[in-house]
């Protein structure tokens, strides 16, 4: 069952409110949970508009691309899954997302965060050498007539942790490359601010000034053409 969220994420969506709209209006927050992209499937099935959102202070079945399964360890990580019903943005939710993460980790800790395609959020350490931070996943229900949702998840770095082996030598933490403890408050806010903004730039607009953005946020897939459906 839900349980009452951490005082700051409760301020930070409060001081965000405006900004928001419907995203983290709705608000299911786990100190445990096998997969918030789970929970947040099950919860768009059952009806949930959009901007519903899940966060889980760890996850017992994270999972990234392909069914790898994702490193969430309790106490060191942010991990979140969003409701999406905008089908004008569907093609382009996790480069979306990717943006998002990148701008509301920005925005709350000052980090010069870049994407590394597809779906790695990275800060450059020195020396051409980049360690992941985060991580998207987007997966959709469909139906005869398309798309009826997405559920778009990420997971963020915040603590040190004991990493595995395999990935020991190419993760990081927002702490750890601050020198200093993070409010995991106004990461959310800010990420989910940055979501709302771009979804529904999306929808207004198209997608040109996203993927200049995403382009700009990319260093390393600047002379790569990139195509989507």
């Amino acid at each position: 069952m839900p349980e009452a969220p951490p005082a700051e994420f409760e301020t930070a969506l409060r001081q965000a409110a405006a900004r928001l709209g419907s995203f983290g209006r709705s608000l299911h927050y786990f100190s445990e949970i096998g997969s918030t992209n789970d929970e947040a499937m099950r919860l768009a099935l059952a009806g949930a508009p959009q901007g519903t959102t899940v966060v889980a202070a760890t996850q017992t079945a994270g999972r990234g691309r392909f069914g790898r399964s994702w490193f969430s360890p309790p106490g060191t990580g942010l991990y979140v899954s969003v409701v999406c019903r905008n089908r004008r943005a569907v093609p382009f939710l996790t480069l979306a997302g990717g943006v998002a993460v990148a701008e509301g980790v920005t925005s709350a800790t000052g980090l010069p965060i870049e994407i590394k395609w597809p779906n790695d959020i990275v800060v450059d350490v020195g020396r051409g050498r980049r360690r992941k931070l985060a991580g998207i996943l987007a997966e959709a229900s469909s139906a005869a007539n398309g798309v009826q949702f997405v559920v778009l998840g990420f997971g963020i770095n915040l603590r040190e942790a004991a990493y595995p082996p395999d990935i020991a030598d190419r993760a990081t933490s927002v702490e750890l490359e601050l020198g200093r403890p993070v409010d995991p408050g106004d990461i959310l806010a800010g990420t989910l601010v940055a979501l709302r903004t771009r979804i529904g730039e999306l929808d207004s607009r198209g997608p040109a000034a996203l993927l200049t953005r995403w382009r700009d946020l990319s260093p390393s897939a600047q002379g790569h053409r990139v195509e989507w459906d």
